[in-house]
């Protein structure tokens, strides 16, 4: 009779390591195309390359003008800290003063005060000038007490003033802590935007640069001369920071700038107002408050023009539908259309 022998069970652990070797084996063959690379990255148009770039561009002026406005914190607080220990350095100088007055009123008691008022009388040769002496003895006394009361209250100014100092430093320190972060992301900004840049071709690199070249161009000629635009604003100050922009036009782009040679776009029509003798707040979603709102339709050369939800960029209005601004690092000081960008408001400064 022959044995009957049980059917050789498979290891289910074997089934799963060849199921998951099969479907790893697969899956590096789809990946691979079984020509041991891997896919491509799609191929951006440069028009796709474009948008990605002035989205970039966008996110990092909204960056700056974050960076701009913890800057001017900071420099602030610097300020202030320099203001609390001038104060607490002539308030040091001056509770040394009253305490040396205080001491020597110390030493003179402690040579005069051996003997008792009434011996003293006692002994006197001259009882009436004693008694008037006495007199004088004691009224000092009170303006001893007066001093030393003094003393104590500038030792309370002096902790006050120390006190507000060390607040001031820790509010700096966070100032400066959140300038670094704007500031990272901003160069990481510009850097993704420099990286799809390299990967156009130079002839679709010179074919957007000339397109951007001819539509700032074409805003330029679309008006007579800065004349015309100065002619239309509201005042001489309004014309003079009109004049002071179509001055700079060329100037470059650089991020937290405000001139004479290089500007951002707050940094533009801060300098343009400086020029005109009119003190502007250093960030765009400040500037927009630093003045009466006007509507698009009542818009006159030398409104600030804003844009974009987060009111992160600005610029200086010339007439004609066109504004001066400082766009980005890929273009200089510029005449450019309203339309370029979406409008957020516009303010009137004088």
């Amino acid at each position: 009779m022959a044995a009957h022998r049980k059917p050789r069970q498979r290891s289910a652990g074997g089934n799963t390591a060849r199921t998951a070797w099969t479907i790893a084996l697969a899956g590096a063959a789809t990946a691979t195309g079984f020509d041991g690379t891997g896919h491509a990255e799609p191929q951006l148009t440069p028009a796709q390359v474009k948008a990605k770039v002035d989205k970039l561009y966008q996110e990092a002026e909204a960056a700056t003008e974050k960076y701009n406005g913890a800057k001017e914190q900071a420099d602030a607080g610097r300020q202030r800290i320099r203001n609390l220990q001038d104060q607490a350095a002539r308030k040091t100088e001056k509770l040394n003063s009253a305490r040396e007055a205080l001491g020597s009123m110390a030493a003179a008691q402690y040579r005069d005060g051996g003997l008792d008022p009434a011996l003293q009388l006692a002994l006197s040769e001259d009882p009436d000038r004693y008694l008037d002496g006495a007199e004088f003895a004691e009224r000092a006394g009170n303006r001893q007490a007066s001093s030393v009361a003094s003393v104590r209250k500038q030792l309370r100014e002096i902790e006050q003033l120390r006190g507000a100092a060390h607040v001031e430093l820790t509010s700096l320190k966070s100032r400066q802590a959140e300038l670094k972060r704007h500031k990272k992301t901003i160069t990481g900004k510009l850097d993704s935007a420099r990286d799809l840049l390299t990967r156009l071709t130079a002839e679709e690199q010179a074919r957007l640069d000339d397109r951007a070249t001819r539509s700032s161009t074409g805003a330029r000629d679309a008006l007579s001369s800065p004349g015309s635009a100065t002619a239309q604003a509201p005042n001489a100050r309004a014309a003079a920071a009109v004049s002071y922009a179509y001055a700079k036009l060329g100037s470059p782009y650089v991020w937290g700038a405000t001139g004479p040679n290089a500007f951002d776009c707050s940094g533009l029509t801060q300098a343009a107002y400086r020029e005109a003798g009119v003190s502007l707040p250093r960030t765009t979603y400040a500037q927009i408050d630093a003045g009466r709102r006007v509507s698009r339709s009542e818009l006159r050369p030398g409104d600030l023009v804003f844009f974009y939800s987060g009111i992160s960029h600005v610029g200086l209005y010339i007439g004609n539908g066109q504004m001066i601004h400082a766009p980005n690092p890929s273009a200089p000081v510029r005449v450019a259309p309203l339309d370029e960008m979406p409008f957020a408001g516009a303010t009137r400064v004088v």
